[in-house]
């Protein structure tokens, strides 16, 4: 039984930050259910997306701290699933490489999260969750710092 008094079950607030709270566990549960954390999805995915970076590349695509990302990218150099090299064109840089084990990783977390979505969205038809994502999409866009 939900107790939760109406003046917070009435404010978009409350509801999100309930909500990514469960979010967050799911995908926390899928990721690690595949070996991974949530740090080395988003840095497979932009490596997939936008090829080879830097760690400070990395760091700024994809919000993560810089000191986060150097300790994730030595987890994905262990795993295999990333290449870091000396970067031929700047020499005190690293450039970062998915690999085809890395590749094959991201799919399977892309399977995973499909299912997170699935299981947190189950109420809402396709339009709805289309309609939701570009509100939410809005909203990120709105707040994000320039």
């Amino acid at each position: 039984m939900d107790e939760t008094p109406e003046r917070l079950a009435a404010r978009p607030s409350w509801l999100l930050s309930q909500l990514a709270g469960r979010s967050g566990r799911l995908v926390f549960a899928a990721f690690a259910s595949a070996g991974a954390r949530a740090y080395h999805y988003r840095l497979l995915a932009a490596l997939h997306e936008y090829g080879p970076a830097s760690q400070a590349e990395l760091g700024r695509r994809c919000r993560i701290d810089r000191s986060d990302v150097v300790t994730a990218v030595n987890q994905l150099v262990e795993l295999g699933q990333v290449d870091r090299a000396p970067d031929p064109h700047h020499g005190r840089r690293n450039r970062v490489t998915i690999t085809e084990p890395g590749r094959a990783q991201l799919g399977r977390l892309d399977t995973a999260l499909d299912q997170v979505q699935d299981e947190l969205l189950a109420p809402l038809s396709a339009a709805d969750r289309d309609t939701l994502t570009t509100l939410l999409g809005r909203l990120l866009a709105h707040h994000q710092p320039d």
